[in-house]
């Protein structure tokens, strides 16, 4: 394609501004631009290329004439306004979870399943992973290919900006009242994020576990072509505005051993290896934000499993980036090479 039309519904969020950012900066083929939003952001101007592009107001018209439509308004407006794009001849790439355990939408990583990405068939939906699953999947999926995984058990320490706009603003303004020695005021999180933790994201389902938890099973087992794979997960939020963290402990069918590992990580898309804890290099959130890669370190045994067939490993990667924009762009890439 010399350039297709391009929509972004939701553009004046998080995941919105950063699909703006990346467009320009890895040259996406843009005929043309339609920003959509709220009827309350419309009118309101976003830069794309050093050029202000005015925003429309989201309607079941919106997408005449539009070729890749990418939706990060929320799952409610996803159900309501996508079928109006694929009516409209538009592929939607979806990054809420609307649609991910949709058995008819492909559910797209570009660096594990590139192929699902081309089954959307009718509806014309391919759906964006949980920004976790992501962060996890990465480095998994590769030692999965070359061992067969059989077990995994992931704890994720997931920053602020996940929960929102409005999260990060109460997180930095809960630090400025504590540095003041003013009272801390909680509204947008159902805890104090400040200076804790809080072990509960996402509605609580009826076998106790959150659904943010859920989705690396659910997740995992249709991106990876999995079907037996037995996971759990622990997901916690962390005082950090940006980038998520998770601890992974995996159990393969073959015994493997942590140089394996690296080896092998060395060379898988998307991932980059930061392993040498005696000299302090490991991954941080601070130091991924912005990054597009997921970084792997505290390669190790697991010496709870026999025969060296387990391993634990530390992931971090930018949520906002691998974990949304940049993967659902990364998709549209695929479809752009066919």
């Amino acid at each position: 394609m010399s350039g297709v039309n391009v929509a972004i519904a939701g553009a004046t969020g998080a995941v919105g501004e950063e699909f703006l950012r990346l467009l320009a900066l890895r040259n996406y083929p843009i005929k043309s631009l339609r920003l959509l939003a709220s009827a309350r952001s419309a009118g309101k101007k976003l830069k794309y290329k050093g050029e202000d592009v005015v925003v429309e107001e989201l309607k079941a018209d919106s997408f005449k004439g539009i070729d890749h439509a990418f939706f990060s308004a929320g799952g409610g407006i996803s159900k309501e306004f996508a079928p109006h794009a694929a009516q409209a001849g538009a592929i939607i790439i979806d990054n809420t979870s609307a649609f991910r355990y949709d058995a008819e939408v492909p559910l797209v990583i570009p660096e594990i399943n590139p192929q699902d990405a081309f089954k959307y068939g009718e509806r014309r939906i391919i759906a964006n992973p949980n920004c976790t699953t992501i962060v996890s999947l990465l480095p998994t999926f590769p030692l999965h290919k070359q061992f067969g995984l059989k077990r995994a058990i992931m704890s994720s320490y997931q920053a602020i900006s996940g929960a929102g706009a409005q999260a990060m603003e109460e997180l930095q303004q809960q630090m400025r009242d504590w540095a003041a020695g003013k009272e801390l005021t909680v509204k947008h999180q159902p805890k104090q994020i400040a200076f804790n933790v809080i072990p509960r994201i996402d509605a609580v389902q009826d076998n106790g576990y959150t659904k943010e938890e859920m989705k690396f099973l659910w997740e995992g087992r249709k991106i990876m072509h999995h079907d037996a794979l037995r996971a759990t997960a622990t997901c916690v939020r962390v005082p950090v505005l940006r980038s998520h963290a998770v601890s992974l402990t995996l159990e393969f069918e073959k015994p493997c051993t942590p140089e394996q590992a690296r080896e092998i990580l060395a060379k898988a898309p998307g991932v980059i290896v930061q392993d040498d804890p005696k000299s302090e290099l490991y991954p941080i959130p601070l130091e991924r934000a912005m990054k597009d890669d997921i970084a792997v370190g505290r390669i190790r045994q697991d010496i709870s499993v026999d025969d060296n067939r387990g391993l634990c490993l530390w992931a971090v990667g930018d949520q906002i980036m691998k974990g949304a924009a940049l993967n659902a762009i990364q998709i549209g890439e695929l479809l752009l090479k066919k």
